[in-house]
């Protein structure tokens, strides 16, 4: 394991350096994992859907080596509808974490975590319960959430372009404590 000279920072993605360090990284963990199953046509967009609410990215000794999305929900995702359903809530008070990422290089350091923590607080900021959907053969994901408590609310079959159906965890975060 490489030794580093510093702890990990997350923060806001701000501005094209650290959207195109993102898109580079999501190269590598693509190359290195499979992950996303199929490289993007515009990577820049994948890691920015549509419903994008914000995105943050960690550093390690000055580079980015991890990156995590929060999004609306849209019409394809599974999570929010398991969740509405499970809940009697709008689906609509969901909200997507995506886009999660980290470098090879960097793991074993508690990014994944980190980035997810970050990502979670801002939902919650928002008034939005965070959910995920996240392809069931993808064992190291599913570890980390729920490692981290996240619930497992169902498994769904999606249809993934020319991968055809796919099988899908959907999770959503605990719910919080009251204060």
């Amino acid at each position: 394991m490489k030794i580093h000279d510093s702890a990990p920072a997350v923060r806001p993605r701000a501005g094209e350096d650290d959207l195109d360090a993102s898109v580079r990284l999501l190269r590598e963990v693509h190359e290195h994992d499979g992950y996303p199953l199929s490289w993007p046509e515009h990577p820049a967009a994948w890691i920015t859907p549509p419903t994008h609410l914000g995105a943050w990215v960690a550093e390690l000794d000055g580079r980015i080596v991890g990156h995590v999305g929060v999004a609306g929900p849209r019409e394809h995702d599974g999570a929010p509808g398991v969740w509405s359903a499970r809940t009697g809530a709008d689906a609509a008070a969901t909200a997507m974490v995506n886009r999660l990422y980290v470098s090879p290089s960097a793991r074993g350091h508690g990014i994944g975590a980190l980035l997810l923590a970050a990502a979670v607080a801002a939902t919650r900021e928002r008034g939005l319960h965070p959910v995920l959907d996240v392809a069931a053969h993808d064992t190291a994901a599913t570890a980390l959430y729920e490692r981290l408590g996240w619930h497992r609310l169902d498994t769904v079959v999606q249809h993934w372009g020319p991968h055809g159906p796919v099988a899908v965890h959907c999770y959503a975060a605990t719910a919080p404590r009251p204060a």
